[in-house]
């Protein structure tokens, strides 16, 4: 199974055209069929949209569409899909909602300025009490702009460290490393093996950038956001950044680590060169699959000897505009989704993790998961709640890679700038 591949290149969220969408529709959802009925509107069925992003080609067209037949069984109404790359989802989302034609569902990643911009649902207007009361709390608290739930999760994912057996034999590495220290040491271990072989797969390019800098700075005790406040250029990540680069610049990572995508990343750990890399579970389900890499699965190193491994979490949304007439086949679609033969089907056939407390005891039978089940109630998510989030993320997946070869200090500051300026 082939994981999303993020670009994420959008220009602009563009404040102005979302407050354009909401004098459109008039923000209110007015004219909708009510909050409480899993049905159409009054006049008769209703036809929505959904734009939905591909987690792999395999499955997630597939489940769809059955979906969308289950929906009108159930409901009567009409759930109109369409699948769009993760390369290519949020520009062409973007453009849909500045055209004022957004869709009634949107799978994404980000929420919070189509929140603050007041252009969603809330969970108190279009998910059932037992819906809500069943999600996994760090997910509710992540899917909240200003005490209100709009960001509703479809799947989640955490990462840990992803090993190579084989390599660490040769290399006489008895035990995955667990400071960074150790680390470092095993990286070059693994190098110096020569063949072409490589210690670290550090993907610093702009497809995810902020995840890997954010479950390396966990480790440091770093964070994007400190009691309120943007923190990006903290001490603690500006020596996070900077032993990165150290990695780069002692050839202990591939070459252009700044330019190098996750899924990139990966297809070298699976090619069996790469000693280390950073990964979740759907690598685990590839590799699995491939047979070819001996690997093994471990927490995180910590910067500091007998610090507490840190894992970074990772949840998409399913946000609900609001549109006249389409609230009740809006709940009625959240109502279907979040059963559990429909939402942890999903969830497994992609290889990800689930997003509500049943979800997790339902997965708890398989022992690859342990480790991700283990620390998923408590993982540290990026500051989705924050709508400045979603252009201070662009510019970091835009910019930080530039630190390799560069002074990464001056890149987390001018990053810092950014957000402090809204972006």
């Amino acid at each position: 199974m082939t994981r999303r591949s993020r670009a994420w290149r959008v220009a602009a969220v563009g404040l102005g055209a979302s407050i354009a969408l909401a004098g459109c529709s008039g923000g209110s959802g007015a004219g909708s069929a009510g909050g409480n009925s899993s049905s159409g509107s009054a006049s008769g069925p209703t036809t929505i949209k959904l734009v939905a992003a591909e987690y792999s080609k395999d499955h997630t067209k597939a489940f769809w569409d059955k979906f969308a037949t289950d929906y009108k069984a159930k409901t009567g109404n009409t759930l109109q899909v369409q699948i769009v790359s993760w390369d290519d989802i949020d520009q062409q989302s973007s453009t849909m909602v500045q055209n004022n034609n957004p869709p009634d569902i949107l799978n994404l990643n980000a929420y919070a300025s189509y929140a603050k911009d007041n252009l969603l649902y809330s969970s108190d207007d279009v998910l059932s009490a037992s819906v809500k009361s069943d999600l996994l709390p760090a997910f509710v608290k992540s899917g909240s702009y200003q005490g209100k739930m709009y960001g509703m999760p479809d799947l989640s994912s955490a990462r840990a460290m992803f090993y190579n057996k084989t390599l660490f034999t040769k290399a006489g590495i008895a035990a995955p490393p667990k400071t960074w220290a150790e680390f470092e040491a095993d990286a070059k271990k693994i190098t110096a093996l020569g063949g072409g072989d490589i210690g670290y797969g550090l993907p610093l390019g702009p497809e995810e950038a902020q995840g890997e800098f954010s479950i390396w700075l966990f480790n440091n005790g770093g964070d994007w956001k400190t009691d309120g406040k943007w923190t990006i250029n903290s001490p603690q990540n500006v020596e996070t950044l900077t032993f990165l680069k150290s990695l780069a610049t002692q050839k202990l990572t591939q070459n252009n680590p700044g330019k190098t995508n996750r899924q990139d990343a990966f297809d070298l750990f699976a090619s069996g060169k790469v000693g280390m890399v950073v990964g979740f579970s759907p690598l685990a389900g590839t590799l699995d699959k491939a047979g070819k890499v001996d690997y093994g699965v471990a927490p995180m190193p910590t910067k500091a000897d007998g610090g507490t491994p840190q894992t970074f979490g990772v949840t998409d949304y399913l946000m609900a505009f609001k549109k006249p007439g389409n609230q009740a086949a809006v709940k009625a679609f959240y109502d279907l989704y979040y059963q559990p033969d429909q939402v942890n089907t999903f969830i497994k056939a992609e290889g990800f993790l689930p997003v509500t407390t049943t979800g997790i005891a339902a997965f708890a039978s398989d022992p690859k998961l342990k480790t991700y089940l283990d620390t998923l109630p408590n993982a540290h998510l990026t500051p989705t709640d924050d709508p400045t989030w979603d252009k201070v993320k662009l510019a970091v997946q835009q910019n930080l890679g530039t630190a390799m070869t560069g002074d990464p200090k001056a890149v987390l500051d001018k990053l810092q700038q950014s957000a402090e300026n809204g972006g």
